[in-house]
């Protein structure tokens, strides 16, 4: 009898142990879901995938993706071409973001010398300035009413309805670097390009050629500086709280003949 008791005790035990145990292994798979849900949270902000308005633009390698995945010297490694290059080969939808006359404002910024930049800050402190500077794009993009088509390390793609918000945002940004510049100690430069054409795309070439004439655009900009084309000149001239500077003929790498490109002067 005593060994039977003795049996039955030691099955209890063990039923005991075996449900603890398992509560505790429903409970750390519990836990790791968390995590895991947790780190694709992490990892779905950093790459941008954010969704914002009718249109739910995507926003794709983001610094902080950049960071992440390759660290700060990649980050800073980027160019208005590499933006252009990816809008040709992606081609975001931006049709559907175009104003009444048919044509969309292509916008492309980044830092001027940047990774001399990093080099004077170190990176720490270089983070924290591309936190203030993307944080002021941003603000001031959603302040214009603009979409954030891509960013990637310290460069923005943006597209606008209509020329005046993509110059009025550009103005904002410039003039909100001052700050930014003062409280590092350090003149953060960027430059900023805009160009207007038709949104309808008919196979590649139209939408290829918006997009990079808006980035040879840019690449004329030094570092504080808006540069607009032509057509965004004539588009702007009614705004008198938008003066635009003496136009000057340069050559557009890729692209025929000259053009004429016109600076904004934000600093009135």
């Amino acid at each position: 009898m005593t060994e039977i008791w003795l049996a039955w005790a030691i099955a209890g035990v063990e039923a005991v142990v075996i449900l603890a145990g398992g509560g505790l292994l429903l409970l750390q798979r519990r836990r790791i879901n968390v995590l895991r849900n947790q780190i694709d949270g992490s990892r779905m902000r950093s790459r941008g995938l954010i969704a914002s308005g009718k249109g739910a633009v995507l926003k794709v390698l983001s610094t902080a993706n950049l960071v992440l995945e390759k660290g700060i010297t990649e980050a800073i490694r980027n160019s208005i071409e590499d933006l252009a290059g990816w809008a040709q080969v992606e081609q975001p939808n931006l049709a559907r973001l175009a104003s009444r006359d048919g044509t969309i404002t292509i916008f492309f910024s980044d830092i001027e010398g940047s990774t001399a930049l990093n080099e004077r800050l170190g990176d720490k402190q270089f983070m924290k300035v591309l936190d203030r500077h993307n944080k002021l794009i941003s603000d001031s993009v959603k302040k214009n009413k603009g979409h954030v088509i891509k960013t990637q390390g310290d460069g923005f793609m943006v597209a606008f309805a209509w020329p005046e918000q993509a110059v009025r945002c550009a103005v904002d940004i410039q003039r909100g670097l001052t700050s930014v510049s003062q409280t590092f100690r350090h003149p953060i430069a960027v430059r900023i390009g805009i160009h207007v054409g038709p949104a309808v795309r008919k196979g590649d070439d139209l939408f290829g050629v918006n997009v990079a004439t808006a980035a040879r655009v840019a690449a004329q900009a030094s570092g504080g500086e808006i540069v607009v084309s032509e057509p965004v000149r004539d588009a702007i001239s009614r705004f008198p709280d938008l003066p635009i500077g003496e136009g000057r003929a340069v050559e557009l790498k890729g692209l025929q003949g000259q053009r004429k490109i016109f600076p904004v002067l934000w600093q009135r």
